[in-house]
């Protein structure tokens, strides 16, 4: 019985070096197209976290490098993709494949990282405040104003500055300098968002020509003019009351 092959005692044939690195480079290979769908995971990663396409368009309109350099090594990664799967599988290209892979996969990870912070950034709102619905009930000496105050992506420890003042001809000057007619610090909720509807009465000295609304985010610091062109400038709504 000693001529029948025992259990276990066959063996693999040996494979030549060509062999070899062809199966190494099918590996590297697989690794490339799987890179190849960088693109689309950032986009994915995007629109997880909140970043519709309506944003997009205000984002790029505002500079916002995160989307750009995501994008940019989104592009990048693929294109090392491409590449790695064109190298011919020897020892040497191979070894060239391997290096234009890591270089992708850097530059995905990047891609994905970069990619997240953008999505925060352009979705988050920056803290910036609107003043929407005002509307204004009564004469002059006992007037009824209300409005809206709304914010996203206001930061825990900051807070939305209001403030109402009757102004001069101007729309700017404020009738009385040191006093405001009202003022309030609003801090946003756990998520983040400030919303207030604001009631008060109001009666108008004989100078005043109109009402001024300013809302402001408190941690940039000092008061910054209405129209001034920073990220987080103040909101203000003014308008004549007869």
């Amino acid at each position: 019985m000693s001529g029948l092959p025992k259990w276990g005692s066959e063996q693999e044939p040996a494979r030549t070096p060509e062999e070899i690195q062809a199966r190494i480079g099918k590996r590297l290979d697989d690794v490339a197209k799987i890179l190849a769908g960088a693109l689309v995971a950032v986009a994915g990663v995007m629109t997880l976290l909140g970043l519709s396409s309506d944003v997009v368009f205000v984002a790029l309109n505002n500079d916002s490098w995160p989307i750009y350099v995501a994008s940019l090594c989104a592009i990048l990664a693929i294109v090392c993709s491409i590449v790695a799967l064109l190298v011919h599988p020897t020892r040497r290209g191979n070894l060239w494949e391997t290096v234009v892979l890591i270089l992708g996969v850097i530059l995905y990870m990047v891609a994905l990282s970069v990619a997240v912070i953008g999505a925060a950034k352009a979705a988050g709102g920056n803290g910036r405040p609107t003043i929407t619905n005002i509307k204004v009930d009564g004469p002059r000496s006992n007037l009824k104003l209300s409005f809206d105050v709304h914010a996203d992506g206001v930061e825990t420890g900051a807070s939305i500055e209001v403030f109402v003042n009757a102004v001069r001809a101007d729309l700017s000057e404020p009738v009385v300098e040191s006093v405001d007619a009202y003022s309030s610090e609003l801090r946003p909720n756990d998520k983040g968002v400030v919303e207030q509807r604001v009631s008060m009465p109001m009666a108008l000295p004989p100078q005043a020509a109109g009402i001024s609304i300013m809302a402001l985010n408190a941690g940039d610091g000092a008061l910054d003019e209405c129209g001034s062109l920073t990220q987080r400038g103040p909101t203000c709504a003014r308008f004549r009351v007869p």
